[in-house]
């Protein structure tokens, strides 16, 4: 290596050394001290906690709360994912100028989907709240005149994780439909005009044309969705704290509640473990996955 290949390859280490640093102090340590703890039991009484070794994955096998709350995370991500993907692309594909329909107040349209993004979650849980009430509630008032109204939707097992389900996709297409009208307006017009001059119709367009078109953003909105999907916490904890009979409990909102309301926080830090693994592996699936079908054009 002569004297300039050295000094460029110590200017790159020297580049990257700030974020290699940030991503070790807020990532990896985290990771690794978080796998340590989970090796350890509860701290009683100021002592520092004993190694249990594997206990409290032991114990985590034999916890129902446990599997249910991994229940309820399987079946809110098989709801969300789909249907938070799809509504992002309808609404991308609703106010994108040169694929959607000729519609009138676009920019309206604009605002009023990206407007569920700039709302923190606490305030959109308490609107969500009030929708919900039983009796006067909006969505009570509205069924009223069809006989449905006075429903419990958060108190009742049947109905509190849909109800979940609804804020979450909501919430969750308005944000990742930003991604899609960008990539959109990536594509270049005259793709466009050569399907209408060839007779497509705007499906197979959409098929033959945009769908491959926007394959890298749908891998990068479907792993970020996955992630969201599997820590959600500050909507339950407004709206229904896990309940009722800890039917909307999912894995994130047992980890803050048995590290911060049972303060056993090597149990809690097993839990972590658990979801950390759970979501690298689905992760890495993905992009062995789709990552062959992704093209980049």
């Amino acid at each position: 290596m002569t004297r300039s290949e050295r000094r460029e390859a110590v200017a790159g280490w020297l580049l990257v050394l700030p974020a290699a640093a940030l991503l070790a102090a807020f990532t990896h340590y985290p990771t690794v001290a978080t796998l340590w703890r989970s090796l350890h039991g509860q701290a009683l009484h100021g002592k520092p906690p004993s190694f249990v070794a594997l206990a409290n994955y032991r114990a985590m096998v034999k916890d129902p709360v446990f599997w249910q709350a991994l229940r309820n995370n399987a079946v809110y991500s098989a709801a969300v994912i789909p249907l938070s993907m799809a509504l992002s692309i309808v609404m991308a594909l609703a106010v994108d100028a040169a694929t959607g329909a000729r519609i009138r107040g676009r920019t309206f349209l604009r605002v009023a989907y990206f407007t569920p993004t700039i709302l923190p979650m606490i305030a959109i849980a308490n609107i969500w709240l009030y929708f919900f009430t039983p009796g006067y509630g909006l969505i009570d008032r509205l069924l009223a005149p069809f006989g449905f109204g006075n429903w419990n939707w958060l108190g009742a097992a049947s109905t509190a994780l849909p109800a979940m389900i609804v804020v979450a996709v909501w919430r969750e297409a308005a944000f990742y439909m930003i991604f899609y009208l960008a990539a959109l307006q990536t594509i270049p017009p005259t793709l466009r005009e050569a399907a209408t001059l060839e007779g497509a119709s705007r499906f197979t367009f959409f098929r033959r044309v945009i769908w491959p078109l926007l394959t890298p953003t749908t891998l990068f909105v479907f792993v970020n969705v996955v992630i969201d999907s599997f820590r959600l916490i500050d909507q339950i904890v407004v709206m229904t704290h896990g309940g009722p009979d800890n039917g909307t409990t999912i894995l994130l909102y047992y980890i803050y509640e048995v590290g911060f309301q049972y303060w056993d926080s090597g149990y809690a830090a097993a839990l972590t473990a658990v979801l950390l693994a759970g979501l690298a592996v689905v992760a890495l699936a993905q992009f062995l996955l789709l990552g062959r079908r992704v093209h980049y054009g």
